[in-house]
């Protein structure tokens, strides 16, 4: 397992564990992706929506402060 895949799966913990983990489950059925590679996919996915949000929240704060 290479190290993107394993920081992706560390994503996946506490509430988001609950919530990806059954999405991992069915992702690895419908696709032929292996469990783990469907774990890895939907914690990135997690990481970059928190990142998104971080990144507009920081922007936001950015503006608000240059007015």
């Amino acid at each position: 397992m290479g190290r993107l895949t394993r920081m992706s799966q560390h994503a996946l913990s506490g509430w988001r564990s609950a919530v990806g983990e059954p999405i991992a489950a069915r992702l690895s059925l419908w696709t032929p992706l292996r469990r783990d590679t469907a774990r890895a996919v939907v914690g990135a996915a997690f990481f970059l929506a928190a990142a998104t949000y971080v990144a507009k929240t920081v922007i936001a704060a950015v503006r608000a402060e240059r007015r």
